[in-house]
């Protein structure tokens, strides 16, 4: 009896063991939703593929369906530096990234997958803004004083040396409309001019002492540069002369972006979103119903933009942009 007790409860145990061990198929998971509301992103831009951003430990972002939903890009190598500008060319298939570290990536299919150009994490100095020129030539700036020249689309870089601007720290390259005036801003009042399609450069006499964090081009062709405090400056004589814009709030501002109706937007610190409809002469204020600092924006509508900011990516809703720009009153809607 005993030995038939045995036999029993030893099949048992093997029966068990092969249940255990046997393979059985892994249930799907349930799919993950980016974080987007709670991450770090300083660029916004549009590609072939449809919304693009980058921001905090090397993320890079896109979304198909107008930012409904969000899938994150494939990348060659996990850095984890902070992006700080994306960049497309007009093709929006080829778009250079930059960032932290030196970094440099590149996206040959609207920004869904990216290959690492270069990276120095030992002597690497971040690297703040991109651009394209009309010839095709690329130009990157970054960290003291530091300017960088391509033109094989981003695989090989030069550096380029401008007199005056010494260990200063470049922070925006600003193109005109039609291609052929550029201008780079800087800390310290720091401004360079050219009028040959970044062939060439000159610095602009310093006017103001405070960092300039970015520039636009306006289209009676002269620029706004706007940046620390909530100061703002606009050229009369297409960058020789500079007036001070009424900005009045003393926060920073980091973007601006055209409204349909040919109103300028900035937005910076806060959640503060400025408004002109003179051509950046002066400006009106609105708050966003986040206060987290605003780093880029796309309009996507008439009444609707995307922003960017180190608390998330958001919708922005007004009644209408113009209706936005007109009233001094909070605007209805906000972010969703």
């Amino acid at each position: 009896m005993r030995i038939a007790v045995g036999i029993a409860v030893a099949t048992l145990m093997a029966a068990a063991a092969f249940h255990a061990f046997s393979p059985r198929p892994t249930p799907p998971l349930e799919a993950t939703a980016l974080p987007i509301e709670h991450m770090h992103f300083n660029a916004l831009v549009r590609s072939s593929v449809g919304l693009v951003a980058g921001g905090e430990l090397g993320a890079l972002v896109y979304s198909r369906d107008q930012g409904r939903s969000w899938q994150r890009a494939q990348v060659s190598a996990n850095r984890q530096a902070l992006i700080t500008q994306v960049r497309f060319d007009e093709s929006g298939r080829l778009g250079l990234a930059v960032g932290h570290e030196g970094w440099i990536l590149r996206s040959d299919d609207g920004g869904q997958t990216w290959t690492e150009l270069h990276f120095d994490q030992a002597n690497g100095e971040p690297l703040m803004s991109i651009a394209t020129l009309p010839s095709g030539r690329w130009l990157a700036v970054g960290a003291f004083g530091r300017m960088l020249g391509s033109s094989d689309q981003g695989r090989n870089w030069q550096r380029i040396e401008v007199e005056g601007v010494q260990d200063q720290h470049l922070n925006r390259i600003v193109g005109s409309e039609d291609g052929k005036r550029w201008l780079v801003v800087g800390e310290r009042g720091l401004m360079l001019i050219s009028e040959d399609q970044g062939a060439s450069w000159r610095l602009l006499p310093p006017f103001y002492n405070g960092s300039f964090y970015n520039a636009a081009a306006l289209p009676d062709g002269n620029w706004l540069v706007y940046g620390m405090r909530g100061n703002a400056f606009r050229s009369s004589g297409g960058g020789e002369t500079w007036h001070k814009a009424e900005l009045p709030a003393p926060a920073s501002f980091f973007d601006h972006a055209q409204g349909s109706d040919g109103q300028l937007i900035l937005v910076g610190q806060g959640g503060l979103i400025a408004l002109s409809s003179d051509g950046g002469r002066r400006f009106s204020l609105q708050r966003a119903d986040s206060r987290a600092t605003l780093t880029s924006i796309v309009p996507d509508t008439e009444d609707g933009a995307w922003l960017a900011s180190d608390a998330g990516l958001m919708h922005h809703v007004a009644p209408t942009m113009a209706a936005l720009i007109r009233s001094d009153e909070p605007a209805q809607g906000g972010l969703r």
